[in-house]
Formats: structure tokens, C-alpha cells, sequence
């Protein structure tokens, strides 16, 4: 029988997605392609969103309503190529965070997410690998 991961905590999602995402501001690739699509003065609202996005994933609660694809169709920049520093950084964030079997169950969930956007993303006129 295989131990249920405890349930990830309100604190615990708004510490991967600010951890995280501070890292993708300073990465050379990732920062430039985020800070055009999110501006100067786009970042709180967008971490908001993306925190209720993750406790959508990880709680199931239900207060993301959006649509990533349609979100990330319109970003300026981005690349199959760019998810694969995205999934790194994203990993290390999830290793630092939590305990091994945490941090799997969660890195699992990007994975997944990534294949998906990928996969829509590959449709988009002059998508480049």
C-alpha cells in the first residue's frame, strides 16, 4: 500500500510559485520572455494567478478559472525549447521545497502540464522548437 502525500498547505503553494518564479525572472531565456508577456507591474497579479492555478492542481480547489493554452498562445517568445529550462528550474524549486515524495507528486503534475501545453503550442502559426 502506498502512502497519500499530506495534502499541500495554502503557505506551501505560495512558497513554490514566489520561489519559483523568482528564479524565472533572473534566468537569461526564461526572464525576458516572462517579463514582456507579464510587464513591470504585472507580476503580483500574475503570481495571484498562478497560485490559484497550482492550488487548483494540488487541493483541487477550484478558484483558478482560465484557460492556460489560450493564455499561453499569445506569448511573444515562446519556444518548445523554453519548457525544458522551465521543467529544470521548476524541479530544483520542488526539491528544495519539499520532501522527495512531495516533491515528485508535484514535479509529476508539471511534467504533464508541459506535455499539454506543448503538444497545443506545436499548432500555433510560426511555433518555433
Amino acid at each position: 500500500m502506498t502512502l497519500q502525500p499530506a495534502p499541500f498547505t495554502d503557505a506551501e503553494i505560495d512558497a513554490l510559485v514566489e520561489t519559483f518564479y523568482a528564479k524565472v525572472q533572473q534566468h537569461h531565456r526564461l526572464g525576458p520572455v516572462f517579463q514582456k508577456a507579464v510587464g513591470d507591474d504585472g507580476w503580483p497579479e500574475h503570481l495571484a494567478t498562478l497560485k490559484r492555478f497550482w492550488a487548483g492542481v494540488l487541493q483541487g480547489s477550484g478558484g483558478y478559472k482560465g484557460s492556460p493554452m489560450a493564455v499561453h498562445q499569445r506569448v511573444e517568445g515562446l519556444t518548445e525549447g523554453l519548457f525544458t529550462p522551465w521543467l529544470g528550474l521548476f524541479h530544483l524549486t520542488c526539491a528544495e521545497l519539499f520532501d522527495a515524495p512531495r516533491a515528485a507528486l508535484v514535479s509529476a503534475k508539471a511534467e504533464r502540464i508541459a506535455q499539454t501545453l506543448k503538444r497545443g503550442l506545436s499548432f500555433r502559426p510560426g511555433a518555433a522548437a
